[in-house]
């Protein structure tokens, strides 16, 4: 066995090699390579380490899985270029240039009960058959043991920060190209402390996805102008309810208004908001880090042990999530009474104006309770995300959207010839249409 450990670095070399083992051994049947690691709890929370503790590998050539998080977990894996055991913020992983031909990985999560099983997370083994050569082992490997940091995992340049889950698709991309670069820049090059970085930080995201804000405060601020027209047309054809959708396609035409510019907005907020869910429990410069009273930006703020312990909430109290919490139902109660007068009740449709009364004091339970055990640096980011929400909210309302120039400009709007109606309403206009003719159709019979 040859290691050499190098200065300032994670990977260490490790050789197997053999000499004479055929003349002992039947070199026909592989030698097993036997590996395995009881990871050790090191954070706060050892249920929310837990969370971030499996086994990862690299196989047929660059894809990436893992073992995933069950009680009892087991892989067999073919041309296997790395395995690792990855624990929330450190991991030992075994490199080799020869691919394993096949390995079988096991993963036994030791956590039955987190209050009684608090020192260890997860027994890891690995057993890997190396083949023989001409009748000898020559493997050449390497050790990574080290932090599970992208950045420092991704300079090797051997695909070992795809460990780390930063979501997939377009959830990844925001993570990779956005969120890591950004915060590294304001975290590293600048030198801030990292609570101020991460208030840096969500400022400058908010103020990027600014534009897209007004864009889905000015359709509400539309909708509301129109309301009581589209009451009346209600009241109209409450007898006909496909009438009164055609009337209200024909009025929104008119008008120049697009009923569903302002739910777009919101969908394409809704990545960036996953996003940061991969991006804080990921980010391992947080770790130990303290900001406020929170001691650890990466675990839980605890201000108060309870002597009990709460289902799904856990036996402490965190400050940052019910900052959070009292942000977004201000937030939802700012919010909600345009979007109730904007949309009008549909017939046969839920009545969206007691969904959202609902919501206003569900969704923040639902965050104090889901953010209670996760990472300070996630709560604070939510925090303050709404709390600039709430304040870009008031300066468009106070100063961009005037109703009056709004319900000038929708009436001026429908003197003009009716602009041309997109894929989705010609085709939505063509379904109504159709559906008359048969009711029509129907009735004649």
């Amino acid at each position: 066995y040859k290691y050499v450990l190098k200065p300032n670095d994670y990977m260490v070399d490790f050789d197997v090699r053999s000499q004479g083992l055929n003349k002992v051994l039947n070199t026909a049947k592989p030698l097993d390579l036997e590996w395995s690691l009881k990871t050790y709890r090191n954070e706060k929370s050892v249920s929310y380490e837990n969370r971030y503790t499996e086994i990862y590998f690299e196989h047929e050539d660059g894809k990436i899985d893992y073992a995933g998080l069950g009680k009892v977990e087991d892989e067999s894996p073919s041309n296997t270029t790395y395995i690792a055991f990855k624990q929330h913020f450190f991991t030992s992983i075994l490199l080799t240039d020869k691919p394993f031909t096949t390995s079988k990985l096991h993963s036994d999560d030791l956590i039955n009960d987190a209050e009684i099983d608090t020192v260890f997370t997860k027994q890891f083994k690995a057993n890997i058959p190396l083949a023989f050569s001409n009748g000898e082992i020559d493997y050449k490997m390497n050790w990574y043991f080290g932090p599970t940091d992208y950045k420092t995992l991704k300079s090797y340049n051997k695909n070992l920060e795809k460990v780390i889950s930063l979501g997939w698709g377009i959830f990844g991309w925001i993570n990779k190209f956005i969120f890591i670069p950004l915060f590294g820049f304001l975290s590293t090059t600048l030198g801030l402390s990292l609570g101020i970085a991460i208030i840096i930080f969500t400022i400058l995201i908010k103020i990027a996805m600014s534009p897209i804000t007004f864009k889905s405060f000015l359709s509400q601020a539309k909708m509301k102008v129109l309301r009581p027209e589209i009451t009346e047309l209600g009241e109209k054809f409450k007898k006909d309810p496909m009438k009164k959708q055609q009337e209200t396609m024909k009025l929104y035409n008119k008008a120049g208004v697009n009923p569903m510019a302002g739910c777009i907005p919101a969908l394409i907020q809704i990545p960036f908001m996953y996003a940061s869910f991969q991006f804080f429990p990921s980010a391992y410069e947080l770790r130990q880090k303290n900001f406020l009273w929170a001691d650890d930006l990466s675990s839980f703020d605890e201000v108060i042990k309870l002597p009990f312990h709460i289902p799904l909430y856990g036996d402490h109290i965190s400050l940052f999530p019910i900052l959070a919490s009292i942000a977004i139902f201000f937030y939802m109660k700012m919010t909600s009474g345009d979007q109730q007068m904007a949309a009008p009740q549909q017939e046969g449709m839920p009545d969206m104006a007691k969904m959202m009364k609902m919501m206003i004091y569900i969704s923040p339970i639902m965050m104090l309770f889901f953010f209670n055990s996760y990472g300070a640096g996630l709560s604070l980011y939510n925090f303050i995300s709404n709390l600039i929400t709430i304040g870009i909210m008031i300066v468009i309302k106070r100063y961009f959207i005037d109703s009056d120039k709004i319900h000038a400009q929708i009436q001026e709007n429908k003197l003009k010839e009716p602009k041309k109606q997109g894929k989705f309403q010609q085709k939505l206009q063509q379904v109504m249409e159709q559906a008359e003719a048969e009711k029509a159709k129907k009735a004649k019979k």
